[in-house]
């Protein structure tokens, strides 16, 4: 019981240590969609063309741009939360996952989707969601269940929905994401 109760307690000082850092990081996303507001959304240039040369930029810079605010205000409490889940896990592996699921479904976009401008921080969503489900499973221990059940019940159905085609919206990008953070539960202990 005691071993519970300081594992719930560390769980909880590292998620009050990292939301500063990662409340940072969505007001940097905030900041940039503004920029890219003023100069009329010409940032999303950066973003993935599938199949293209200028496109293949994109990979590492689509997860930051945004289609307009909406789109970001809808993927900022998810991103936020999902990335405190796998930031319990530390820096290290945090960045870990989230490169490779960058690269990953960045390239599968790149190299699969459909021609279209895919931009949006969804793809490393769906793989930080997905990643926290197969290391709940792949690692059980009390702390990655737990999330492994919160990712599962809260987020799941709105999580799940996005990954069958819809207009207007990278479902490529939402696919491949989750395949991406699947890979990445299995691949992150060969890169640290």
């Amino acid at each position: 019981m005691n071993d519970l109760i300081l594992q719930l307690q560390q769980t909880v000082f590292l998620l009050q240590k990292n939301i500063p850092s990662l409340l940072l990081l969505i007001a940097a996303l905030w900041l940039l969609q503004l920029l890219n507001w003023l100069v009329g959304y010409r940032l999303n240039l950066l973003g993935i063309y599938p199949r293209s040369w200028h496109g293949f930029i994109g990979i590492a810079f689509s997860p930051f741009l945004h289609g307009d605010f909406n789109h970001l205000f809808f993927n900022s409490l998810p991103l936020f939360v999902l990335a405190c889940f796998v930031l319990l896990q530390g820096w290290a592996v945090f960045f870990t996952v989230s490169l490779i699921i960058i690269l990953l479904s960045g390239f599968a976009v790149w190299l699969l989707g459909r021609p279209a401008l895919h931009v949006g921080a969804s793809s490393l969503i769906m793989g930080y969601w997905s990643y926290l489900m197969i290391n709940a499973y792949h690692q059980p221990t009390l702390v990655t269940v737990m999330l492994g059940i919160v990712c599962f019940y809260y987020i799941g159905a709105a999580l799940i929905l996005n990954l069958f085609p819809r207009q207007q919206t990278s479902w490529e990008g939402h696919i491949f994401g989750f395949a991406a953070g699947i890979a990445a539960a299995y691949l992150y202990p060969y890169f640290l």
